[in-house]
């Protein structure tokens, strides 16, 4: 990689403990990426069993760490002994590292020759996997340079996507022309990939591993849980709306208040994309003010009931995907947000209809879902109110609407068997 890069990236970790101090986002990520090539390491040289394969798996974030999970799992099934290493980039991916299933999970290290070569030498992996767009110029090169094989899964690139423009094109041309195996959602996916510089015969259209992620997530929603229990022994009609930003709120909350006037008994469960305290309480505070009678998730699972709770905002991470499961109706958060739509796999996957707002051509998903009628497009608050109110009025239009959105997930499930089979063709290579 350039050496303009390597300075880059030195600056900023040289700066870094500027930025560690304290509990945001930031300085977690800062703190954690200080020490990540010794916890490797440290696991390399003292836990590694040397006579078992390592794969090595990075995701940036919670929605691409979903994806590589569900390859973990296919891959593991097909190797048993498999140890696997996980790391991610996002503070918010924390507490899915501590429960997904990996031998040793911490942040990415540093980009840097010194800090990547320490982590390789010591973990000895197999085959090094990275998660949909996100690679890394010198963890790639040194992996090459040591014989490991490296690949990408669950790859999207939509219109428009940064890595298809300049400089990213140019800058990363090299490091994608060193992947070994590229896995992409779709078609149109499979042509960019090659466009960028990976090798045509290293590239293969497997589907998205996040649909079989979203399933096997749906299908485990316990309805006697704590936090479910309390909402399927009160049915009402109900709105999940889920990773919702204050762009989202602007819009969701007069929706459901006017909807709220043809809908009687109407419920509203909001799940804040990050639920910190404050924004919490300002966001319970706005819906008090609208007329609901408002709990957090946590005071509904403290009282065990929703008796006379009409809207419940969430107020921790890890559970959204299960609350779809008691909602007649979900809401996707992140389509009047200037970083675009959340997914909307975990409610489809759960057979309810999906609305979103209009920025989501990030999410390829979320196009396919329109195309199959499982989903819709809300442009503001009035559109919004009027489909909500349409659909809880026409409860055979929005179960088809909920049917169809499932049958979309059903036909493109097995995307993660068909890309663990690939890497463990990719692994027995490096056997040799």
């Amino acid at each position: 990689m350039s050496i303009p890069y390597r300075l880059l990236v030195g600056s900023i970790r040289l700066a870094a403990p500027l930025f560690s101090v304290g509990a945001s986002k930031l300085a977690r990520g800062m703190e954690g990426r200080r020490h990540a090539h010794d916890v490797l390491a440290s696991w390399g040289r003292g836990v590694r069993d040397p006579h078992r394969p390592v794969a090595w798996f990075h995701a940036p974030s919670v929605g691409e760490g979903l994806q590589a999970e569900a390859v973990m799992t296919a891959l593991r099934a097909l190797r048993p002994d498999l140890q696997i290493v996980f790391t991610f980039f996002s503070p918010s991916t924390e507490g899915l590292a501590g429960r997904i299933g990996a031998d040793v999970a911490t942040y990415l290290p540093w980009d840097l020759r010194r800090p990547v070569s320490t982590a390789l030498d010591a973990i000895r992996p197999g085959v090094l996997c990275f998660t949909k767009t996100e690679v890394w110029p010198v963890l790639v090169e040194e992996a090459v340079r040591r014989g490991v094989p490296v690949a990408i899964v669950g790859t999207t690139l939509p219109d428009g996507a940064g890595r298809m423009r300049w400089p990213a094109r140019a800058l990363l041309r090299s490091t994608w022309e060193r992947l070994e195996l590229a896995c992409a959602i779709d078609d149109t996916d499979t042509s960019r990939l090659i466009a960028l510089g990976v090798a045509e015969r290293a590239v293969h259209t497997t589907g998205d591993p996040g649909i079989d992620s979203a399933l096997r997530r749906a299908s485990s929603a316990d309805p006697e849980a704590s936090y479910l229990a309390p909402f399927h022994a009160e049915p009402r009609p109900t709105v999940v709306a889920g990773s919702t930003w204050e762009a989202d709120e602007a819009v969701l909350l007069p929706a459901l208040r006017k909807t709220r006037d043809s809908v009687p008994g109407l419920r509203a469960i909001i799940a804040p994309h990050e639920p910190e305290p404050e924004h919490v309480a300002s966001l319970g505070s706005r819906l008090r003010q609208d007329g609901w009678r408002t709990a957090t998730l946590s005071e509904v699972e403290a009282r065990a009931s929703v008796k006379d709770v009409d809207a419940v905002v969430i107020d921790r991470v890890g559970v959204l995907a299960h609350l779809y499961s008691i909602a007649s109706i979900s809401y996707v958060g992140g389509g009047f947000h200037h970083a675009g739509l959340h997914s909307v796999l975990e409610p489809a996957a759960v057979g309810t209809p999906v609305v979103f707002g209009p920025r989501h051509g990030n999410t390829r998903a979320a196009g396919d879902l329109l195309a199959a009628n499982g989903a819709k497009i809300a442009s503001d608050g009035v559109e919004l109110s009027t489909l909500l109110s349409d659909w809880f009025h026409d409860d055979e239009a929005r179960k088809r609407t909920g049917a169809r959105a499932f049958g979309y997930i059903d036909a493109h499930r097995g995307a993660s068997d068909r890309t663990a089979v690939l890497l463990d063709d990719l692994m027995k290579c490096r056997d040799v």
